[in-house]
């Protein structure tokens, strides 16, 4: 078991290294239950789980909220608790996730264990990185105003920037933008009139430059509000960069019901699996996977199809 101090450590050296992760806190015990309040985990987006937060029973459930936070940027608190009725034994195929009191998130437990456990999930995305190039007027209101919405701002290429904007006003137009689209930024926008912003991408066609990459270029930069001042292009930019960063948040990854309990589970690499006549099934630990392998027919009816993720 890591340690409560050493997983805030470990989230020190994965936020230094921009590296996005969920904390998970446990704030509230109803015992019986393993574990106790102030222990503490960490979730990375691949799923996996540093800490303790509990045992089987709940880690499922904390990863699975834990990869939702990432994917909508929101934290939650999550109560991990019994079912609450007569007959709740699992495998029902019903959705466990409900709201309590407004803000809380219920999530059923058919462990053995009675005990209840509120946990708290904070994710954490580091702050985009923009390269802004160039020394227009509107990059350098667009530099302020993506420092006072917490953005990183450079002003030159970084090794992996988040996004990059070309502001040069006609000087080297075509080889930073050239630079910008190798770095593989989520955004890369030029700042031009539509006339120019055609004779550079033709420019770059020339050098070899596909029509793949070149449709990734933004130009004319930012959201069309119509003729404006470099401030207000500047505004028309950060918008766009807005709303492209805030779309990467599309909800979770893919999710499949485990047959025997009911539980929805996040499927990644670390959750238990089992396959059946040609066909994956997901498990929220080891208990309900070797009872299925045992004897699968029982369950196989119960399952429903795995909630897809988001596109890549």
């Amino acid at each position: 078991m890591t340690p409560p101090a050493e997983v805030l450590a470990e989230a020190a050296r994965l936020a230094a290294e921009r590296r996005e992760f969920a904390l998970a806190t446990v704030v509230t015990v109803r015992p019986p239950a393993s574990t106790r309040r102030g222990d503490r985990g960490l979730v990375t987006g691949d799923g996996t789980l540093v800490g303790w937060v509990g045992g089987a029973c709940s880690e499922p459930i904390v990863i699975r909220e834990a990869l939702r936070s990432l994917g909508d940027g929101r934290a939650r608190l999550v109560r991990i608790a019994p079912p609450s009725g007569p007959g709740d034994s699992g495998g029902s195929g019903g959705s466990e996730r409900e709201l309590v009191s407004g803000d809380v998130i219920l999530a059923e437990s058919h462990c053995a264990s009675e005990g209840t456990v509120e946990v708290l999930i904070e994710p954490q995305l580091p702050a985009p990185q923009l390269a802004i190039l160039g020394e227009a007027p509107a990059a350098r209101t667009l530099a302020a105003l993506a420092r006072t919405i917490g953005w990183r701002v450079s002003e030159e290429l970084t090794d992996e920037p988040d996004a990059v904007v070309v502001a040069t006003m006609g000087r080297m137009d075509e080889d930073l933008l050239a630079a910008g689209l190798r770095t593989g930024a989520r955004y890369v926008g030029l700042i031009a009139s539509a006339r120019r912003a055609r004779v550079v991408l033709g420019s770059l066609r020339e050098r070899g430059v596909d029509d793949e990459q070149l449709a990734r270029v933004h130009s004319p930069a930012g959201l069309d509000l119509g003729p404006g001042s470099q401030e207000e292009i500047a505004v028309a930019i950060l918008a766009e960069l807005v709303a492209c960063f805030h779309d990467r948040r599309r909800g979770t990854g893919a999710e499949a019901l485990d047959p025997v309990c009911g539980m929805l589970v996040a499927m990644t690499a670390h959750a238990e699996t089992a396959v059946h006549a040609g066909v994956n099934y997901w498990f929220c630990g080891p208990g309900c996977r070797t009872r299925f392998e045992a004897d699968p027919d029982p369950y196989v009816a119960s399952v429903a199809p795995a909630r897809p993720g988001p596109n890549p």
